[in-house]
């Protein structure tokens, strides 16, 4: 006990001297920290090389940024405008005065629209019938829905486009009866018909689990205070999986908006989706550059489509307290 209370106490470390080593605990944690950057940084440095440099050089084309990598496509592209100062719109200039762009972004923008609102509401529609009444019938129904997930977009394009032709399966069947049906092969109509067969299965998977997840005592207290099946669908169904609605809706229009294939299977030769008029100005018209402004407008639409599911999960996490 003596000994303890004469040790002597150490002086305090002088001004400016260096602080005492991190304490084993932090340092094992930063260990882990750098380990888990390193192994994060492998298929990031991929995708900038890969991705990023290309898309950053693209948008600067776009813009008249004709030297460095963008030299090779600037010198074999036609109507290529140079900036001469910082940055040059041209491009977009032309873009904007041709009205045949105009067409093409009125129909990219219709069928984004309509496939979106056609499939969120089928998606509903078979989430709502498999949470309120269940049975085999919606689970068929549920079933049928995810079939597309299943057949790559370009074999169920080509046979869409078959079964709506002018000799397709469709106007063979009515021709047996003496009826001519409409021809949807080649049409803004049929786009929309295919977009709504590719993009309903993740809508309906997003819908589906939403609604499962909303707890059956908010529909019994729904039932109890006098709400009708409609009531319950718009008062508790559809606001408790809102997240999961508009992660469907803006994936689907994200989705829909740079399309290739069933546009290009399904669509007119004019108005054409953006995502067939980009190939056309790159390949058929070798020009490069306003192929480069198209992808950057479709770009924007899609970033506007983004902003709101980025709003609605900051305002669900807001509301939760989490933010």
């Amino acid at each position: 006990m003596t000994d303890i209370l004469l040790k002597p106490t150490p002086a305090p470390a002088p001004a400016g001297a260096p602080q005492q080593v991190r304490s084993p605990a932090r340092a094992a944690a930063v260990r882990r920290r750098s380990v888990g950057f390193a192994m994060a940084l492998p298929p990031v440095v991929l995708i900038a090389l890969f991705v990023g440099v290309p898309v950053a050089l693209s948008v600067g084309f776009s813009f008249g940024m004709t030297g460095g990598l963008n030299g090779t496509a600037a010198a074999i592209g036609q109507n290529v405008h140079t900036a001469d100062g910082l940055v040059t719109l041209d491009a977009y200039r032309q873009l904007f005065a041709d009205p045949r762009f105009a067409r093409d972004l009125a129909a990219t923008i219709i069928v984004t629209v309509t496939t979106t609102v056609a499939t969120l509401s089928l998606a509903v529609g078979v989430a709502v019938l498999l949470r309120l009444r269940g049975g085999w019938l919606g689970a068929l129904v549920a079933g049928l829905g995810v079939v597309p997930l299943f057949i790559p977009v370009v074999i169920a394009s080509w046979a869409i486009l078959n079964f709506y032709a002018g000799d397709g399966f469709v106007r063979s069947l009515f021709a047996q009866v003496g009826i001519e049906a409409p021809t949807l092969g080649f049409t803004v109509a049929g786009v929309v018909i295919a977009s709504i067969w590719v993009n309903l299965p993740f809508a309906l998977l997003m819908a589906t689990s939403g609604m499962q997840a909303v707890p059956q005592a908010l529909i019994d207290a729904a039932r109890d205070s006098g709400a009708s099946t409609l009531g319950v669908v718009r008062s508790v169904l559809i606001p408790m999986a809102g997240i999961p609605l508009i992660i469907a809706a803006t994936f689907t229009a994200i989705g829909v908006l740079g399309q290739f294939t069933v546009p290009y299977f399904m669509g007119p030769n004019a108005p054409q989706q953006l995502g067939v008029a980009i190939s056309n100005q790159f390949q058929s018209f070798n020009q490069p550059q306003q192929a480069a402004a198209i992808a950057v407008v479709i770009f924007v639409l899609a970033s506007g489509v983004a902003a709101v599911y980025v709003w609605a999960n900051f305002r669900s996490a807001k509301k939760e307290g989490r933010v």
